[in-house]
Order: structure tokens, then sequence, then C-alpha cells
């Protein structure tokens, strides 16, 4: 579809919308979405054509995308959505922020769209091919502000705008400096420095001074403080103000006042005669600085994202034509072999073909021991080879490698908005026209109530109420600690996936985990066999592990390695039916064997009695006691027990020092699951779970309205981790484990849990403090510059005092921020 202007949909001409439909098979489809789409309030027309996918919408007025998304789900079918970025240069404060956000959403098309002030960037969903980026490139512009394009890959060095932004504001404040200290001199001087005014009048005169400060502050207003007009005053005019368009209301109203004093002095009330031309260039000398300052700032709350990006090599050696050849790192493709030296990065992810080394994956994992590499095993893009030298196929490049991948989660989480930002919002929208309100009226107040001179008075308090509302910080309070605790985390080996996360696993009050994989190594072995009389010990190991090399299970993996490494051989296995969190049954050379738990054997109606009391024996040493039979008879009872991780203890001891309960879910019968709970101090245990069953345990847990983290790693865990208020994948699982979860813990280890905690809990810390200075700032300062406390004490503010408020106050915000960076959980 050709979008339109987002200004265009208010015209007569209905706007055609199309939306990329997933599902329909036939006519009768086409006909129940098309009476879905017709049912809705402002729909003009619906056409939905099966050979394109595609239904095409006209609205009477107002175009409403998401009822039409809820509509096509509700008949059954999916509508393709997409989401795409853009850097938005020119924004300054949190009114900004909601111009922008209000411009993308009005281009029809747009389901949602978030504008992030800390990163410059705007995320916008929208309904997949319903929107040209000319469209949404066109709203941005409308609403006074530029569009930036980003890289095309997520390991791509992008242009630094932001060093040149800072070479700017730095270029143009030594400039603006160099001309109002003369000025202030001039202006303050004569008031404050004995022997000043009279060398003025003695030299140049005060009529000539006059003209000079007028030169001076004119140049200063117009040459280095001109990008306040460009935005400002087009903003004014639209009637949407900003940070800008109160700077320059509060400059040209000082500038105009002091311009009328000099060259038409008769025109002003007696005794009313004075110049602010220092007000106006010290106005703009203190907020150039605030900029500057600003920019360096957030160029700091960046750097974790500048250093993953900088961990990408270069370039490869890969092998052409029989040798190892360096080329640039874009032009390797899937399938190349390619060599790595002591010391060289590893260019992107792959499998080791030859050749033994050890890597660091500290960049990655966060652990700082290096890990053996041999054949087959997995490298990763961005690591360092420490010893030895080995070549690898190149399995993922690009956009595709987990640096690449790691670094669009950490971008996706700096972009994200927290639940705690809504209040921001919904200040920011009125926030600057209800200062140029409250301008005014200090103005009127001081001009009709104020003493002699009345009209003195009166601008210089109502300039000092606009140049000391500061919407910036407001602005900047919630995304940069964001930034900086998400970059904090990546560092760490803590991956966010949804910014959302760091708020509500701050407000966990369980943490669940799964067993095996999690607290566990994930590789059983075994440990015990005990067979009846009349069976020997190695027949039941052949049967039980001819089955048992059929199956995926970790348990399964374990008794087939135990018979491999007796030498025992195993045999053909047919008619195999796996049951899921029960057991595995086979024919083996015409003999039925059934391996399982008790359950698998109740289901039977197999009495298991025989081995209870060595069951219990097993249970209680932290064992997982199963049973096999032959032919329908009880054959042997078989321990297996996977070690728990080095880390686990530990872990878990960190987790109650932050006062969190602590519970386990897993598939082992109650006996054994208590018995490892105790050995690890955990606090509730949710045992013989099926694999299916893990959800209904979240939701048990959840009772008494307690918040529950999910920890788990493997792919029957997936629906656990989106159920968990939230879920939290081991990076060493599986991806669809990953993918369901919230936060990743790269490194396999759950010391990373209790450190995602703690973070999450000093990044909410730091947003409230951020949150608290902004709100203050600006609730008890704006009376003040409005002369509050003139009654009281004769305490009035200085416009100048007023932007050096206003330009120290977003400093200090992102400054805080910045704190985070040294955050040690």
């Amino acid at each position: 579809m050709t979008a339109l202007s987002p200004f265009e949909k208010s015209t007569s001409i209905p706007i055609p919308t199309e939306f990329e439909i997933d599902g329909m098979s036939c006519a009768s489809c086409v006909a129940r979405v098309e009476r879905a789409i017709w049912a809705l309030p402002g729909v003009n027309t619906a056409s939905v054509n099966l050979a394109t996918e595609r239904a095409t919408v006209t609205f009477k007025d107002v175009v409403d995308i998401g009822s039409v998304l809820r509509a096509i789900e509700s008949a059954g079918y999916q509508a393709k959505t997409e989401t795409r970025e853009f850097g938005i240069e020119g924004m300054t404060c949190a009114s900004c922020v909601a111009r922008v956000e209000k411009a993308l959403k009005a281009v029809p098309g747009v389901i949602d769209a978030s504008v992030n002030l800390a990163t410059e960037r705007a995320t916008i969903r929208l309904a997949t091919s319903a929107v040209q980026t000319s469209a949404l490139e066109t709203a941005v512009r409308n609403a006074g502000y530029d569009v930036r394009r980003l890289a095309a890959t997520a390991t791509e060095e992008p242009k630094d705008h932001r060093a040149a932004e800072i070479s700017k504001l730095k270029a143009l404040l030594i400039v603006s400096a160099a001309l109002t200290l003369p000025l202030f001199l001039l202006e303050m001087g004569s008031h404050f420095i004995p022997g000043v005014h009279e060398l003025i009048m003695d030299t140049i005169g005060m009529r000539n001074n006059l003209y000079l400060q007028f030169v001076l502050a004119s140049i200063v207003l117009f040459g280095p403080g001109l990008r306040f007009f460009r935005t400002g005053v087009p903003n004014l005019l639209r009637w949407t103000p900003d940070m800008n368009s109160l700077v320059v209301l509060g400059t040209t109203a000082a500038w105009l006042y002091s311009v009328v004093a000099t060259f038409a002095p008769s025109v002003l009330p007696s005794g009313t005669v004075n110049v602010y031309y220092e007000a106006a260039a010290v106005i703009v000398t203190l907020i150039l600085l605030g900029r500057f300052l600003e920019a360096r700032a957030k160029g700091q709350t960046s750097q974790a994202i500048k250093r993953l990006i900088g961990l990408q090599a270069k370039t490869a050696f890969v092998s052409r034509n029989g040798e190892f050849v360096e080329i640039r790192i874009e032009d390797v493709v899937v399938g190349d072999l390619v060599r790595i030296r002591p010391g060289e990065k590893v260019p992107v992810d792959g499998v080791v073909v030859t050749g033994i080394s050890y890597v660091d994956e500290s960049m990655i994992t966060g652990e700082p021991v290096p890990v053996e590499k041999a054949v087959d095993s997995e490298v990763v893009g961005g690591t360092i080879n420490t010893n030895g030298v080995f070549t690898f196929t190149a399995t993922k490049v690009g956009s595709d490698t987990l640096l690449a991948q790691i670094i669009k989660m950490v971008e996706a989480a700096q972009g994200s908005k927290l639940p705690i930002q809504a209040l921001v919002d919904k200040v920011t929208g009125w926030f600057v026209p209800a200062v140029i309100l409250a301008g005014a009226l200090t103005f009127a107040a001081w001009f009709v109530l104020g003493p002699s001179p009345a009209l003195s008075f009166a601008l210089v308090n109502a300039v000092a109420v606009l140049i000391i509302a500061c919407p910036c910080a407001m602005g900047l309070a919630t995304p940069t600690s964001i930034m900086v605790g998400t970059g904090r985390a990546a560092e760490l080996g803590i991956l966010f996936r949804k910014g959302e996360a760091l708020q509500s696993l701050r407000e966990a009050d369980v943490v669940a985990l799964d067993k095996t994989g999690t607290l566990t190594k994930g590789r059983p072995e075994l440990t015990d066999i005990d067979v009846r009389d009349g069976y020997a010990e190695a027949e039941v190991l052949q049967l039980v592990a001819s089955v048992e090399t059929l199956s995926e299970h970790p348990i399964a993996k374990a008794l087939a390695a135990a018979a491999w490494e007796r030498g025992i051989r195993v045999l053909p296995v047919a008619d195999i039916q796996a049951n899921p969190g029960f057991g595995i049954e086979g024919s083996v050379n015409g003999r039925k064997v059934l391996v399982g738990a008790d359950r698998a054997f109740q289901k039977a109606g197999i009495d298991i009695s025989r081995f209870s009391e060595k069951a219990a024996a097993l249970g209680d040493q932290g064992k997982s006691p199963l049973y096999a039979s032959i032919d329908g008879n009880l054959a042997a009872i078989i321990a297996v027990s996977d070690p728990v991780k080095e880390t686990t203890p530990a872990a878990i001891s960190a987790l109650h020092a932050l006062g969190l309960k602590v519970a386990m879910i897993t598939g082992d019968n109650r006996r054994t699951a208590e018995a490892i709970a105790r050995q690890l101090d955990i606090d509730e245990v949710v045992a013989e779970v099926l694999p299916d069953g893990k959800v209904e345990a979240v939701k048990r847990l959840r009772t008494d309205g307690r918040s529950v983290a999910f920890i788990g790693d493997g792919i029957n865990d997936a629906p656990a981790l989106t159920e968990a208020d939230v879920g939290l994948a081991v990076g060493t699982g599986t991806d669809i484990a990953i993918e369901s979860a919230d936060v990743v813990l790269m490194s396999g280890d759950l010391t990373g849990v209790p450190k995602a905690i703690a973070l999450s809990k000093a990044t909410i810390g730091n947003i409230k403090q951020n949150l608290f200075w902004a709100f203050a700032y600006n609730v008890s300062l704006i009376p003040v510059a409005a002369g509050v406390l003139y009654p009281v004490n004769g305490t009035l503010m200085s416009p100048i005092f007023a932007a050096a408020a206003m330009a120290m106050s977003s400093v200090f915000v992102l400054g805080n921020a910045l704190r985070l960076r040294s955050v040690n959980p």
C-alpha cells in the first residue's frame, strides 16, 4: 500500500489500509474475515483477497488498526505485523518524545510507537506492508524533528552522530561563552565592581555601552542560540511547544525588552528603562553548557553497546582455493572454513573441525575461565582464542550470530518503556503548555500587584519561570537508567530480552527452579542397579539401554552411556512407545521391556512394593529411583543421580539473602525431591510434576498474590517461562526456552539469578531517585521562580540562576544513572 501523510487521514477521501493475513485457505475463510471486519464501528469498506492473502480496509473517520487486528484474530486468523526502528534527531525533552510518538501513531497502519529520549530511537509496530517508510519519516519531519536510518546489522559500526553533535555543541559553547563574558562584565561589573561604571562612562559612554551589549547579545542569541529558534519557533507556531520554545520565549522576551529600552526608552513607563542583554546571553550559554554535558553523559550511557560492537572481529582468515586468506568479516558466508590462531578473535559462530584450544568466552558469558574447544565444539563470534590453533566451519554470520542477537536484545531492552514511565508520559503531554501559562500568569500577577517598577519585576520573574522549567530531566529519568542498567547486565552475562523484566523481576517473591539442567548439571549418572532373583544385571542393563537409546531424555542417555562404558552392546528395538513423564517401553528380541517411574508401573498394573524400602533409601540419598520390567514382570530397580552444579548452593544462599523464597519444580518422586531440597536449603518443593504440569505448578506457587520468577532451560520449560511473572532461561538451554524467557543467563550459572534481581532492584531504585529529583525540582523551583517567597523574605530568582539550575538538572539525572555502571551485585 502507498501510505499517505498522517495528516491526510482527516480528509473526506477514505484512506485504504492493507493487512496481510496468515491462515486463510478457502472462500469461507475470506467471508469469515470480511464479516469480522465489517462488524467494527467506523469501517467504511472491507475487502479480503485470498490470492494475495490481504485485507483492504477503509475507515469512515478514525483509523483504528488495533480493532481490525483483534477482529482478524477473533475470526481465527493472524494478521502479520512487523517492527521498524529509526534514529530521531532534535529531541531535547519529554515533550519532544510525546510529540513524535503522537505523530507516528497517527500514520494509518501504525499499531503502536515508542520513542526513547536516551537512545534517540523510535520503535514502531505496524501492520506488515501497510506503511511505507517514507510516510513514517514524513510524519516525524512534520512534527519538527529529523530521521536517521540505523545500521543494517547489529554488529555494524554505527556512524557516531553523537560525537559530531558533541563537537558541534562544544564549538557553539566556546563562541557563546567568549561573547557572553565581556557582556556579563559590562553589565554586572557596573553594579558590583567598584570603578567599572566610571571606567565605562569615561571611555565608551553609556549609550555606546548599550549598543555594544546589543550587538554582543544579538550575536549570541541568533548565532549559537539559533538552534533553539529553529526548533522552538516552529513548534510554537504548531501550538506544540517544547523545551526549546521555553528558551526562545524567555530569551526573546529579555532581549526585546532590552532593545526597546535601548532604542525607544520613551515607550516604557518611568523607572522601568532597564536592559537584560546579559540575562539573554547567559541563559543561552548556560543551556548550551547543559546540552554539551548532557550529550557527553548520554554518550557514556551507551558504552555497553559500543563495547559489544567492538567485540566483533574486522577480518577473518578463510580457506580459498586451498589457502587461508584474510577477508573482511562481511564477506564470510555460512560453510566457510575459518582458521583461528592464538590471540585472535573468533569472527563468526561455528563448529570446530580440527584442532584443540581454550577460548575466553567471558565477554559473552561473564565467566572468566577459558573453555576447552575440540572437534564438534561450538564457538561464538567475538570470543578470544587463547593458546591453540583450530579451524571451524562458519554456521552463523552477520545478523544471525549470537553476538548480533545479544546486541539486538540489549538494544530492544534499552529502548523499551517500563510501567513506571506511565506517570511521566501523562505529565509531559501538558507540562510545557502549563509552564507557558504559569509564565503568563506570573507576568500578569507581578504587573498588576507587584511593587514599582512593576513591568521590570513582571518581566524578570516570568522569564525565570520559563527558563527554570525542565522537562528534560523528566524525559531522561527512566530511559537513561534502563540503558546503563541493561548494559551493565550484559557485561555480567545477563540479557534482559524485555525491558519490563527490569521492573517485574524486582517485585518477585518466589524464585521457582526447574531441577534438571538448572539446579543440576543435566547429565545424570547411573549409580545403582538392583535386580530380582532370576535376572542377571548385565542382561537387564542391556535390555534397558537398548530401549533407552532411542530416547532423548537425559536419564535415558545416562543409562545408555552406562551400558556403553561396561562394554554392553545394545540390541535392535521394535514397537517403541515413549510416555513423557512416565517412561518408555519397547520390544527387544521379542521381550517386552518397560522402564520408568513408579507411576508408569502403577499405570501398567505391575506391583513394585518389593523394592519400596530400597526406593525410600535411594530417595533419601537424593537419587531418582526407576524400575524395569521384562514381559510384565518386575525385574530391577535402577537409580540415577544428577550432580548438583557447584555454584547452585551459593546462588540459593544469595537468593535467600535477598529475602526471596526458593521453590523447586521436578518430576522426581517426593522423597527424592525433598532430599535434594534439604541438601540445598530449598523452601518449597513441587514434586512428581509431569512435563505439561509445570504451568500449573507456577500457578500454584502464585497463590496469595505472590509474584513468581521461573528459571528453566528445556523445551518443556517454555510454557512455564511464559506463564511466570518473569521467565529466566539458562543460556546453555534450548532456543525455544530462550525465546520464551524475559531474561537470559548466558553462562548457565545460577548465580546469575541473584545478580539479575540485584541489578533490577538497583536500576528501579535509580529510576525512582531520578524521577523524584525531576519532579521535586520542577514542583519546588517553578513557584520560587514565580516569586512566591518575595512576600515572605524578599527572595527573587535571577533568570541567570534559573538557566544554571535547569542546565544542571538533566546533567544530575544522567550522572546518577551512570552510577549503575559500577554496580557489582
